[in-house]
């Protein structure tokens, strides 16, 4: 895939960065439990800065949902949006500068959004394929999925958890931050940890 280069990780099942393919009769279905939930879900990135050092944030605010059937798992689909607002970068000025218009822009696109449209399974997790909404364009992207693992918890319900890796290019999205940063921001891993209660 020309946009997306599969590196670490998991938008999708990873978030997640929500998850859409035809939701099979049998998969059950997983809230994401995010951060009104207890926390145990992250979409994260990390973008070099003038390419001497790594800027890492994530975006605190998102929610989703996946469908999930380990006997088929190649029915697999997930979900998430995420509040572009929302994003964190341990400098308060420095987001405020992010969320502005010379870069997110978030008072125009105040939502991120990636579904998925089909799973390819392996024994460690899969690739996922989907459609990246971002910065008011939507953009096919692969994310490589880990499964990390499922099973009761200790409050009576199944949980089930993946994280989720990609690589993007912003310019394919409109967003050309090499124009203000140079050419090391071209690229923008991210990384999406969920973990889901079965509903």
């Amino acid at each position: 895939m020309n946009i997306v280069k599969s590196t670490i990780m998991t938008l999708a099942a990873s978030a997640s960065l929500g998850l859409a393919v035809p939701q099979a009769a049998f998969a059950d279905t997983y809230k994401i439990d995010d951060n009104t939930q207890g926390a145990h879900a992250f979409v994260q990135f990390r973008v070099k800065h003038l390419g001497y050092s790594w800027l890492y944030g994530r975006f605190n605010d998102f929610s989703g949902s996946f469908n999930y059937d380990p006997a088929k798992p190649e029915a697999s689909s997930i979900e998430v949006t995420v509040d572009m607002n929302s994003v964190d970068s341990n400098h308060a000025e420095r987001d405020k500068h992010i969320r502005s218009s010379d870069f997110l822009d978030v008072k125009k696109y105040p939502q991120a959004s990636f579904k998925s449209t089909s799973f390819e399974p392996t024994d460690e997790g899969g690739l996922m394929k989907g459609e990246l909404t971002f910065f008011g364009n939507t953009v096919p992207v692969e994310v490589m999925v880990d499964t990390i693992g499922g099973g009761k918890d200790p409050w009576g319900g199944y949980r089930q958890g993946f994280e989720a890796t990609a690589t993007i290019k912003p310019a394919d999205f409109g967003l050309d931050l090499t124009k203000r940063l140079g050419p090391s921001t071209s690229e923008v891993e991210l990384t999406i940890s969920v973990e889901g209660v079965k509903q």
